[in-house]
């Protein structure tokens, strides 16, 4: 069965791991680029570091917040150690670009990225001119997803209604925020069809057939 989006006209979608796969190991090259700051700023282990830079995943939603408020780090330097990273094995895939081309209504990117490897994605993938807008981690006063606040921010932003709002995003957890003011949720990734979430309307385990067998409204 096609997913029914027929009552959607703005489509909100994470960045990493569901613009594209999980498998194209750009993760495999920041996660030792995020333990080594780690390591820099705390002073700690190896391990320890990598220990509590997922503590700060999970406690903050993000490790850059739990490195702000424990560690007074500036986000942009942070951000900039990512900014060189090869995109090289992020495939370009012709069929995004046509099942985002096929939606009707506004498209926005939902990131806890910074704005430079938002846009640095978005052109690799040569699908930055289809979106109206990246709201990015910045754009949310640093205030990441899964905070509820994250969403009344792009809410505010963006004059959003939820209730004719699709959300696309790799981790289940940030969907439960979007799924609680009624928006239409879709999980994506490898991992999506095992999920039992019950704030989860949809599942893909690839984006791109998904975005073009849905059934979306028809525009004049």
């Amino acid at each position: 069965m096609t997913a029914d989006l027929r009552h959607i006209d703005t489509w909100l979608f994470d960045l990493d791991n569901t613009l594209y796969p999980i498998d194209s190991g750009l993760g495999a090259l920041t996660e030792p680029i995020i333990t080594q700051f780690m390591v820099e700023t705390t002073g700690l282990p190896w391990d320890e570091a990598r220990a509590l830079q997922k503590r700060y995943l999970i406690d903050h939603g993000l490790t850059l917040r739990g490195l702000m408020d424990h560690h007074d780090v500036d986000p942009d330097v942070y951000h900039a150690r990512f900014h060189g990273v090869p995109l090289d094995g992020v495939a370009v895939d012709g069929q995004l670009r046509a099942g985002l081309a096929r939606l009707p209504g506004r498209r926005l990117i939902f990131t806890n990225a910074d704005a430079i490897h938002a846009e640095r994605v978005l052109e690799h993938l040569g699908v930055a001119d289809l979106f109206e807008d990246v709201f990015h981690i910045a754009s949310a006063a640093f205030v990441p997803k899964p905070s509820p606040l994250a969403f009344e921010r792009i809410i505010a932003a963006h004059d959003i209604t939820p209730a004719t709002t699709a959300f696309f995003e790799d981790a289940e957890r940030n969907l439960a925020p979007a799924a609680a003011i009624e928006m239409t949720t879709v999980l994506v990734g490898p991992h999506a069809a095992a999920s039992t979430a019950p704030f989860v309307n949809f599942r893909t385990e690839h984006l791109a057939p998904f975005l073009n067998s849905a059934q979306v409204k028809e525009t004049p």
